[in-house]
């Protein structure tokens, strides 16, 4: 979810006018090329670009939230413990056994610190991934391109990915902080800033060409603590960075909520759903950076939490009968205020309805995370594949990239397909009208990217770069 949803539903699935005409749709913002090529402006969904980029207030009355969403529109701005070495007898002279390389845990937000202890694998082997989380984050990153080309609104009820990704990553931000916090902390902002810079610095100085004068905001695409701003032309590309935004005030209150949790467990676990709540019916957050901040971080709180509950075993502990029903009752809230709101939001779409975003992924990221706690479920056998075993495992190593990048190659995979109108035999044998078709041009530009810049969560994680891992 991100404020750039917030306003009217965006009617971008219409083609382009005339030979050559290509219109792209995803997530609410239209971007044609009609007769030769030629680009239609983006539509003003935040009002005429003002060369000065200024926080706007929300489009509401008192005690409303926005006309698409709850959050309103803001103007042109805007997924362990150490174990030491142990010495042999000093009258020993028998060798050591050989040290197994320790398993490539990825470098997105979520992977593993190095030197954290490994999770046991399926046949109770230390060392392995867990296949069963990295198969569904890689599933959650292909929901979120599909649903970002097509603006499907049954997407989020189908796959809430974004719930999905916090509850993996508190899940191994309580691995990690078996550590000391403090070098945790400084761990994850490391390996999550410098892909953000180096995606950043594209993104920048193509709004700078494009006519965008910065103020002081700026400062929130060196850290962003806050939503960096942009102006409209490049409202696709940094539309998505509510994720990294949120995720990075979740690794900074992780050690003291970690210490919260472990207090009092489930009951802190049941109510990480109160602040979603309050803000929806008791108090409104400001209209401002800090308060779609404060909404973000409730709408996905539980999921957070929840993967604490799985780290250290609580959920394992809890009875089948009461995780069902109480995760089958939140997503029937979800679902219930979602469809019978969407009048209200103009959609039913979860990204948009920020309370029915809350209980729909509690409900179902709990019964994923209870299916792997008391069920011990398994992809081990996704190894039996090795194509696409080898898949996942890229899309885990690579997910700050993928994330990142997959917007400009969805907005990129228009005009190249535009050109396609060009080649009488394209045009006649390709199906160059279908969003299929730019979704599998998609791709193929996200592949690219991942192959072009992955190498920099190689080096943020302070390892060899490669192409591939």
């Amino acid at each position: 979810m991100s404020w750039e949803q917030y306003g009217s539903p965006g009617q971008g699935q219409g083609q382009g006018q005339g030979q050559g005409g290509y219109g792209y749709g995803g997530h609410g913002y239209g971007y044609g090329y009609g007769e030769q090529g030629q680009p239609y402006a983006p539509p003003q969904r935040y009002g005429p670009v003002q060369p000065y980029v200024q926080p706007q207030p929300y489009p509401r009355q008192h005690g409303e939230y926005g006309q698409h969403g709850e959050y309103g529109q803001y103007g042109e701005y805007g997924g362990h413990r150490d174990h030491g070495q142990v010495e042999p007898p000093a009258e020993s002279t028998a060798p050591l056994p050989p040290v197994r390389p320790e398993p490539d845990r990825g470098t997105g937000p979520g992977a593993a610190e190095p030197g954290s202890p490994p999770e046991p694998s399926p046949a109770g082997r230390p060392g392995g991934r867990d296949r069963y989380f990295d198969t569904l984050r890689a599933v959650a990153l292909v929901r979120v391109v599909t649903y970002h080309t097509f603006g499907w609104a049954w997407a989020g009820l189908v796959l809430p990915s974004m719930g999905i990704m916090f509850g993996l990553a508190g899940t191994l931000m309580a691995k990690s902080l078996e550590r000391p916090a403090p070098k945790v902390v400084r761990s994850r902002v490391r390996r999550l800033l410098p892909p953000f810079w180096f995606w950043g610095v594209f993104v920048v100085v193509a709004m700078l060409v494009h006519g965008w004068m910065p103020g002081w905001q700026i400062v929130y695409w060196i850290v962003p603590l806050g939503d960096p701003p942009g102006n409209a032309w490049g409202e696709q590309a940094w539309e998505i960075l509510w994720y990294l935004r949120t995720y990075l005030w979740f690794v900074l209150v992780s050690p003291l909520l970690l210490r919260v949790f472990r207090l009092a467990p489930v009951p802190v676990l049941l109510a990480s759903l109160a602040p979603i709540v309050v803000f929806q019916f008791a108090w409104q957050p400001p209209d401002d950076r800090f308060g779609t901040g404060l909404l973000d971080l409730a709408t996905y709180l539980f999921c957070w939490v929840l993967g604490f509950a799985h780290r250290d075993g609580v959920l394992a502990r809890l009875k089948p009968a009461a995780v069902v029903l109480l995760s089958l009752a939140a997503l029937a809230y979800g679902g219930w205020y979602a469809l019978a709101h969407q009048a209200e939001y103009g959609t039913y779409d979860l990204d948009d309805i920020p309370l029915a975003q809350a209980f729909w992924s509690a409900g179902f990221v709990t019964l994923l995370m209870y299916s792997k706690a008391r069920l011990g479920v398994d992809f081990a056998g996704l190894a039996r594949f090795p194509r696409l075993d080898r898949l996942v495992t890229v899309f885990n190593a690579r997910a700050v990239t993928l994330y990142l990048w997959h917007e400009l190659a969805l907005i990129l995979a228009v005009p190249l397909i535009d050109q396609f109108w060009n080649v009488p035999a394209f045009e006649t044998y390709l199906p160059l009208n279908s969003q299929w078709f730019m979704f599998g041009v998609g791709w193929v530009l996200i592949a690219v990217f991942v192959l072009l810049c992955g190498w920099v969560e190689d080096v943020a994680a302070r390892k060899r770069p490669r192409l591939l891992p």
